[in-house]
């Protein structure tokens, strides 16, 4: 059912392919029988993961690992033009490809599910990747982050669905056309790419015209500025299906009963009572799942036989993983960094954890984000008990003056939080050691590499 390779990547030269978006492509290029090479800063169980399905990975950039009869040069927008390997690509005449073309090609001749939403992209697309397969029905998928199960971010299928995470940091999305569209939610971020909401707003109405016609947009009828993308794209030839807890919601949420690390959540659709259980805690993730319902139910998937398969999905890499516990202490992980995001993941937690105290670790991430939200960043620390704060994770940005975690630290203690800076990654562990009680809870959470605590902090409350 599914095609082959797309015209000129047959050998697909990835720079950055490591990336979760960059490695995705790279593998299903792979395993539909691509001659894939590639190059990262570093070694990681990605790239081992890539050698495996027989791509080639250097480490390090430099031209020579650019071959002379590479089809292609598969880019990112975080990839500089100074980078060797595209000079050297320029040099020789090889065609780039930006990441969201390549991925955009993969779809050519399938039936598209793109998710899209300044939060929740990476966890939808999972839970319909996994209740899909669960369902028999083989799809491919593209996804921002590593599931627990079957433990990739991307897989070739041999059905005819493909999901995709749909990216609007760079306006990547614009180049998909989706039989089925998700927007979760619609909020200002990404303030390095867009100026105000006026320009989210017109860059999400591009989006919902990428559409095919005759197709669905899936869009929740809860978040304002959803309700407000709904209002600007009526008219629109496709087919709109709203969810949510609003009393107009096309999908009705009725409930979401916390049980324990789950939830059982009730919703009414086309008419019906329909309850089923999502086996991660929270109720924005319960409502992830209900857009996912309502798009497979979109494609023509049952809906009493969809509800149950999405109980499959158990988690995706970063997104409250639990990494360990020591000395009665959990340690989890959270993707978290911005605060609608941190906000949701510590009342989950909140909501999970009864007693139990909640500590910390927080890594901002990008020096134009803090500036722009470093205050309510401060202000949702201050639903944990505890908190540390590093410094900020600068990514691919380069350092704005006077721009430091202090604007969150400030802000998090004028509300009320119990807060210390950490400017030394090293000296973490042992502040929560220092901090920690038999039954706390403590999170790690950020888009950087303070997912790489975890084990640390773990090693230090074992001794």
């Amino acid at each position: 059912m599914a095609p082959g390779l797309p015209p000129a990547m047959d050998r697909p030269h990835f720079i950055g392919i490591g990336g979760a978006g960059m490695s995705g492509i790279a593998k299903i290029l792979a395993q539909r029988g691509a001659g894939v090479a590639g190059s990262d800063a570093k070694e990681s169980a990605t790239a081992e993961a890539l050698r495996a399905l027989g791509a080639t990975v250097h480490i390090g950039h430099a031209a020579e690992h650019l071959a002379d009869d590479a089809s292609c040069v598969v880019v990112s927008s975080a990839i500089r033009q100074d980078n060797p390997e595209l000079a050297r690509a320029a040099e020789l005449g090889i065609p780039v490809v930006h990441r969201s073309d390549a991925l955009a090609a993969l779809m050519t001749g399938l039936r598209p599910i793109a998710v899209a939403g300044t939060h929740g992209k990476t966890t939808t697309t999972s839970m319909l990747a996994v209740s899909l397969s669960a369902l028999g029905l083989s799809p491919s998928y593209a996804i921002g982050g590593d599931l627990d199960a079957p433990g990739s971010n991307a897989l070739h299928g041999e059905g005819e669905i493909f999901v995709a995470e749909a990216d609007e940091s760079d306006r990547s999305f614009h180049k998909y056309a989706p039989e089925v569209a998700i927007v979760l939610n619609v909020e200002l971020d990404h303030h390095a790419n867009y100026a105000s909401m006026d320009e989210i707003y017109e860059s999400f109405e591009t989006f919902v015209d990428r559409v095919t016609p005759g197709g669905t947009l899936v869009i929740s009828a809860d978040h304002e500025g959803a309700r407000e993308l709904t209002r600007r794209v009526a008219g629109r030839d496709v087919r709109v299906v709203t969810y949510g807890e609003s009393q107009d919601a096309g999908v009705r949420v009725l409930s979401v009963v916390p049980q324990g690390l789950k939830s059982e959540v009730t919703v009414v659709l086309d008419g019906e009572e329909l309850t089923f259980t999502v086996s991660v805690p929270g109720r924005h993730y319960a409502h992830n799942a209900v857009a996912a319902l309502a798009a497979g139910v979109a494609l023509g998937i049952p809906a009493e036989e969809l509800a149950p398969a999405l109980a499959a999905y158990t988690g995706v890499k970063r997104r409250l993983q639990l990494k360990g516990e020591a000395a009665g202490v959990q340690v989890i992980d959270s993707y978290a960094h911005h605060p609608t995001e941190m906000t949701a993941d510590l009342e989950a937690m909140r909501a999970a954890a009864g007693d139990s105290r909640i500590l910390v670790v927080f890594q901002p991430h990008l020096f134009s984000r803090t500036q722009e939200l470093g205050k309510e960043m401060g202000q949702a620390l201050s639903l944990a008990d505890a908190s540390v704060v590093l410094d900020i994770y600068p990514a691919r940005e380069d350092p704005i003056p006077g721009v430091t975690s202090e604007l969150i630290i400030d802000a998090a203690r004028a509300a009320g939080a119990d807060v210390t800076p950490v400017h030394d990654k090293a000296d973490v562990p042992s502040a929560i050691a220092g901090m920690a009680k038999p039954g706390d809870l403590v999170l790690t959470m950020g888009a950087g590499d303070v997912t790489d605590l975890g084990p640390h902090i773990l090693d230090r409350l074992s001794n």
